[in-house]
């Protein structure tokens, strides 16, 4: 159930229009949160470099179009990932098909399969899970400007099961949207923390 009571907004006695969807700073904000429609956003941008590429380079050498990869069609798959982290199995697999398809239009790399291919490209998800661990460090660290007791806190149940004293869990509460940001993560610090 909706309780959102839908009020309407005045600045200078003007109403302020209401939209479902705004974007912002490059990124599509819904009126119910969802990334579904910034995923299709940035899956259109980058299939477009995709095409200008493939018309323009003809020889496609894998050095050469792993450069271009990174530097032209990337960033458009994860331009700001941490404000539209994805929840929903549709939107990785849509997103991933940039690098899928990509990959396709490398020399030697056309009847391979995506885990086959000698790239040593990391896939879109992983790279997003090991953004969010270092941003989850930075914070333990004091390194962020997010406080790491803003969104976490120690697990102190301590039941006799193995580890470190550095187990974290994600606060409940009214802070549930911020901790979804980092909804992926099973973060050991611990290990981190004894290699100092």
């Amino acid at each position: 159930m909706n309780k959102n009571p839908r009020y309407s907004y005045y600045m200078s006695s003007n109403g302020l229009k209401s939209v479902k969807v705004e974007k912002d700073l490059g990124i599509m904000i819904t009126s119910d949160l969802k990334c579904s429609q910034q995923c299709e956003y940035a899956y259109g941008k980058a299939n477009r470099v995709i095409g200008m590429i493939r018309r323009t380079i003809t020889y496609k050498e894998p050095k050469i179009m792993l450069s271009f990869y990174k530097t032209f069609v990337r960033p458009h798959v994860e331009y700001c990932c941490f404000a539209w982290n994805l929840p929903y199995k549709k939107d990785k697999e849509l997103l991933e098909k940039i690098q899928h398809r990509y990959t396709k239009m490398i020399i030697n790399m056309q009847g391979k399969t995506y885990e086959k291919k000698s790239l040593r490209l990391w896939t879109l998800e992983e790279r997003r899970n090991r953004q969010d661990i270092i941003e989850v460090f930075k914070m333990y660290r004091g390194y962020s400007s997010v406080a790491l007791h803003e969104l976490f806190e120690i697990d102190t149940n301590n039941k006799g099961t193995r580890g470190h004293s550095c187990k974290l869990k994600k606060r409940s509460g009214a802070q549930g949207i911020l901790c979804g940001i980092f909804f992926r993560i099973e973060l050991l610090i611990g290990g981190m923390h004894g290699q100092e």
